[in-house]
């Protein structure tokens, strides 16, 4: 009987029309990798204009339609719905920062309704990556511990867009999901540095981004953690973050060093046990 093959999953992808889209997935494929998690863009990125909470939902309807066509590539997709941690100023400043919580929490509550239909696997949320005053980081803390909740009642995970991570702000976070009822494991630490051991004794899982020599080192830790690029399949940023290669490019560099087995454990069972996906090729 024939092995199985291995599974290649980029769990943290952006995919845009009027980017490169299914021409990325092919590179994508053509490379080695057989699954992806898509997440949500901003509003502005699809062209879409937030003013009240169920505008997500133009969002949300066309990630959903692009995940459709990567299925067509024979390209297995699950998707992540949420708001961008950095709506809040754009929305803050146009509605008052009240409202901005209310349009955001309103948009991850949209979004908990395709998890729970089946359309999605997890939650988007976080909290700002750059320097805000006291009272916006607090309303972004509690915009983040809703996202929990919501996950929560809907039994799935949220995937996380953050500061840069440290010990310190691994453990608040941690905390707070603790205090939502929601367990840390069920914490996915997009774009993620190889910290392992860290992220294992909070609790959170982390999404390492596969650049350089970030997947050695945290091979290096264990195997607790995903691989992505956060590709954002901008023209005006080709390849950035990373390409759509880079995570099926890097786990056949390293196999010869590292075998297959632990990628196994990377690409199939971490996200299967964190998402409660089945993952096939």
């Amino acid at each position: 009987m024939t092995a199985p093959a291995l599974p290649i999953l980029d769990n943290h992808m952006h995919l845009n029309p009027s980017g490169r889209c299914l021409d990325a997935v092919r590179e994508f494929a053509r490379a080695g990798g057989t699954h992806l998690v898509l997440v949500s863009l901003p509003p502005w990125s699809l062209g879409v204009e937030i003013g009240a909470p169920d505008d997500y939902r133009q969002v949300f309807d066309k990630v959903l339609a692009i995940a459709r066509r990567v299925r067509e590539e024979m390209v297995g997709v699950f998707v992540v719905l949420g708001v961008h941690p950095a709506e809040i100023n754009g929305l803050s400043g146009r509605f008052g920062l009240a409202r901005a919580v209310e349009i955001m929490e309103g948009g991850l509550e949209a979004a908990r309704e395709y998890v729970e239909k089946g359309a999605a696997i997890g939650l988007k949320s976080g909290r700002p990556h750059y320097p805000v005053d006291k009272e916006v980081w607090n309303a972004s803390n509690g915009i983040m511990r809703r996202s929990f909740e919501l996950a929560k009642d809907a039994g799935c995970a949220v995937q996380l867009h953050t500061e840069s991570a440290t010990e310190e702000g691994l453990e608040e976070i941690a905390g707070i999901a603790k205090e939502a009822g929601l367990a840390p494991e069920k914490v996915v630490k997009h774009f993620a540095p190889p910290m392992v051991k860290i992220c294992g004794r909070m609790g959170i899982f982390p999404s390492v981004l596969a650049g350089q020599d970030a997947v050695k080192k945290a091979l290096g830790e264990g195997t607790r953690f995903m691989m992505e690029t956060d590709y954002i399949d901008d023209m005006k940023r080709p390849g950035s973050v990373l390409g759509p290669k880079t995570v099926p490019k890097r786990t056949k560099q390293l196999i010869p060093e590292w075998g297959e087995e632990v990628f196994w454990k990377i690409h199939k069972e971490n996200p299967e046990k964190v998402y409660g996906i089945e993952i096939n090729c």
